[in-house]
């Protein structure tokens, strides 16, 4: 079988009516019922062995061609956000309040392109496995398919990922050899002492003071306690008192999200924010209780299996294309639970820099670019060449 690169002009246009088509019909975690179920039909259509129901709405297909036992994981998210789209496109989303905001309307398509072309000319020696992963806005999505022994149903040698980038030029790469998005924690620390009269708060212990003197004492914590090469952010995003305006509130519940790149910068942030609101709150004489989440671990690409697929991405676009390390992005992704388990890479694609294209993530008026459906295909096609 002749090994084909090209991507045709009917399977460009069949990906763009497939990403019109899940635009107009977004579903969010865990509800993509009518988008796994698009994607299915598709795949078994054309020959792949497809699973179901993996991680709730999951769909896995497996294509496998040769005599090879390497088993290499192409994943693209199928989620939508919680956001009403504000643009006028002629198939944007009928869906009151939910958008393709990110662009997985736009991976999952592309990664179906993939499928299809492989499926029929595909000239590889090994097993590619296909991963529509459901619920990745919220950091539980590969989780669960994980929990639903992913990797035990479909063993992986590799594991790849390629998600769109508004500001970076249309159909160009971008991606680096370690931490490429950030880990993202949420907090809540709630301080509790003994409300009084606005005009005699000696009779009281005041949390609000203690609160607002805890906000400026973590401003130390990057500054002064995590090494100044290793990025890594805590913002308070919520200060809310049970008071009113004659009246010193007896609970104060503060709320944040914090960013770090490194495992080990994670667990010094934590640690570090529950000595230091214990300490303030023990100055005060109040009590504080502590809660700290861990929704989505730093996604850090190993180094081998980045560089292969950034030369992957230069034949595919050109070296003058192709940002070899770029710098990691505070966003985060839960890509990072597989590259924990499984070796690979996770790659930015541009999604361009004007308009619709170049407006930021998770906005309501951004859509995804349809003229880089191709060229995504095609990295694909090619990855699976390189690896198997």
């Amino acid at each position: 079988m002749s090994r084909e690169n090209s991507i045709s002009t009917e399977l460009v246009n069949d990906m763009i009516g497939w990403r019109h088509d899940f635009h107009r019909h977004p579903e969010t975690a865990f509800e993509e019922t009518r988008t796994a179920a698009s994607v299915a039909t598709l795949l078994k259509s054309w020959g792949l062995s497809v699973t179901t129901g993996v991680g709730g709405t999951g769909v896995v297909a497996t294509l496998s061609k040769g005599d090879g036992k390497r088993r290499i994981g192409l994943r693209a998210d199928m989620d939508a956000l919680n956001i009403e789209e504000a643009s006028r496109f002629e198939y944007r989303s009928n869906v009151a309040g939910k958008m393709h905001a990110c662009g997985h309307d736009g991976h999952t398509s592309m990664l179906l392109g993939a499928a299809s072309h492989l499926a029929r000319h595909g000239d590889f020696n090994g097993t590619l496995v296909f991963i529509f992963q459901p619920a990745e806005e919220h950091g539980e999505g590969a989780l669960a398919m994980l929990e639903d022994d992913l990797l035990e149903r479909f063993p992986l040698d590799e594991v790849y990922a390629l998600h769109n980038l508004p500001g970076l030029p249309a159909g160009a790469f971008g991606g680096n050899t370690g931490s490429i998005m950030a880990a993202e924690d949420n907090f809540q620390i709630t301080l509790r002492g003994t409300g009084s009269h606005a005009a005699m708060p000696h009779r009281g212990r005041d949390p609000l003071v203690a609160g607002a003197e805890l906000v400026m004492a973590m401003q130390t914590l990057v500054a002064r306690t995590v090494d100044p090469l290793h990025n890594a952010v805590v913002s308070f995003t919520e200060f809310n008192t049970n008071g009113t305006v004659n009246v010193i509130p007896g609970e104060v519940t503060l709320k944040g999200d914090t960013r770090s790149l490194l495992p080990e910068v994670q667990e010094h942030i934590e640690a570090t924010m529950q000595r230091i609101a214990q300490g303030v709150a023990a100055t005060h004489g109040i009590e504080c209780e502590f809660e700290y989440k861990r929704n989505f671990i730093p996604t850090i690409n190993t180094k081998n299996e980045a560089l292969g697929a950034l030369a992957v991405a230069s034949n595919v676009a050109g070296d003058n294309n192709v940002q070899n390390d770029r710098p990691p992005l505070m966003g985060s992704e839960d890509f990072g639970y597989l590259l924990e388990k499984v070796p690979g890479a996770y790659l930015f694609i541009g999604n361009g820099c004007d308009g619709a294209n170049g407006m930021s993530l998770h906005n309501p008026e951004y859509d995804f670019n349809d003229s880089i459906l191709e060229t995504g295909a095609r990295f694909w096609v090619e990855l699976a060449y390189s690896r198997l």
